[in-house]
């Protein structure tokens, strides 16, 4: 089995659970529940996760519990499964002498890669494992073990010129690694973590995707994934001796709906008003994350919107987010369309992903970004 990108601890927007953890945060707890489940289940001889257990190097004590009691069932349900946990760069500190949180699970048996590569022989299994984490040492020979059945690679990282570049721009690997690098060897599987959206990249060469949406732009993520036809998150089953392949994928701990554009332009505030109404009516509102996005919006109309029913979107929905798009806007929107991200949507990804001291209110703190980058945009710069 080979998963990745878990991004345990990420925390989105301000609903809390009853028990008082972010909304999202529990999401993504869950999600990992799922994937534990589903391997458990199909019952592996080796579980390969790609770096990105959590998603912040100092990740909270409830996600290191979560995780520990997760690793803890998964060994405990199979203990004849080799599990091996490679860091990604939202795992390892930049400072080696802070140390990595991933050492703990050593502690239930784990073969944990965080420091350095390693190779990892398993000669029962017949098959070695060179597992590469997301450091800024310089690559290690990507060569296999000639005396082993199976080789196997499993790096955290990018291969330059085959991801987005909003992707590879919001969220920057240490890691990089030419896809000729990749197939000098003849792997018998490579394992690759890091981008979000389930990838083939060449014949036994996979990334296997986050396992909910947890980057600067889920709207991107759905696009792709419609795309190419793939439907939604999951983990990979592969049979190195047949070299059957599957993608599992596992049901969304919460939906994210991104409808269609609204063309706005020119058209009366009462109008947008009953296009949002009649867009919003047709899709799964309540408890889940949704966009609509009015294309070339004009600020006068935007402002004589019907707040009250906007304000009730955002009631119903764990986030309701109105994307508006001036008529002059200067960067194509990403998402629905698949363009490229503008400014405005990296900033506010970003705002909306940091994490923040309790006595910040994220609202607030968006709206004031988003204010500066509007200021910014009115300068006038002299020729």
């Amino acid at each position: 089995m080979h998963l990745s990108d878990l991004h345990l601890g990420f925390r989105q927007y301000q609903r809390l659970t009853p028990a008082g953890i972010n909304q999202r945060e529990a999401d993504v707890a869950a999600s990992f529940k799922t994937a534990i489940d589903k391997i458990i289940a199909l019952e592996p001889d080796l579980v390969l996760l790609a770096g990105d257990l959590f998603h912040t190097v100092r990740p909270s004590n409830p996600a290191i519990l979560h995780a520990f009691l997760q690793f803890g069932r998964l060994k405990k349900s199979l203990p004849d499964t080799e599990v091996v946990l490679i860091a990604g760069n939202h795992d390892l500190p930049r400072a080696t002498e802070t140390g990595c949180i991933l050492g703990l699970f050593r502690q239930l048996g784990l073969h944990v890669v965080d420091v350095e590569a390693r190779r990892i022989d398993l000669p029962d299994r017949g098959v070695s494992i060179l597992a590469v984490p997301d450091t800024s040492a310089p690559l290690p020979a990507l060569v296999g073990n000639p005396s082993a059945k199976y080789n196997v690679l499993v790096l955290h990282g990018v291969v330059p010129g085959l991801l987005p570049d909003w992707f590879t721009a919001s969220d920057r690997a240490r890691t990089e690694v030419s896809l000729e690098d990749l197939t000098k060897a003849d792997w018998d599987y490579v394992a690759l973590g890091h981008y979000h959206v389930y990838q083939r990249v060449k014949k036994r060469i996979f990334y296997s995707g986050a396992i909910d949406y947890t980057s600067t732009s889920p709207w991107g993520e759905l696009y792709l994934e419609g795309q190419a036809k793939i439907p939604g998150k999951g983990l990979i089953e592969h049979d190195l001796d047949s070299g059957r392949h599957v993608f599992h994928t596992l049901p969304a701990a919460r939906k994210h709906i991104d409808v269609p554009p609204i063309p706005a332009f020119q058209l009366a505030p009462s109008e947008i008003d009953r296009l949002i109404a009649a867009t919003v009516s047709k899709v799964d509102l309540d408890g889940n994350i949704v966009r609509v996005v009015l294309q070339d919006a004009q600020r006068h109309v935007v402002r004589e919107l019907n707040h009250a029913a906007l304000r009730e979107y955002q009631r119903r929905a764990l986030h309701f987010q109105l994307d508006v798009r001036r008529p002059d806007t200067r960067a194509p929107l990403s998402g629905a369309t698949g363009r490229r991200l503008s400014l405005t949507d990296i900033v506010r990804g970003k705002l909306e992903t940091r994490e923040l001291e309790a006595d910040l209110k994220r609202e607030a703190l968006i709206d004031l970004g988003l204010k500066y980058l509007k200021d910014a945009e009115a300068v006038e710069v002299p020729e």
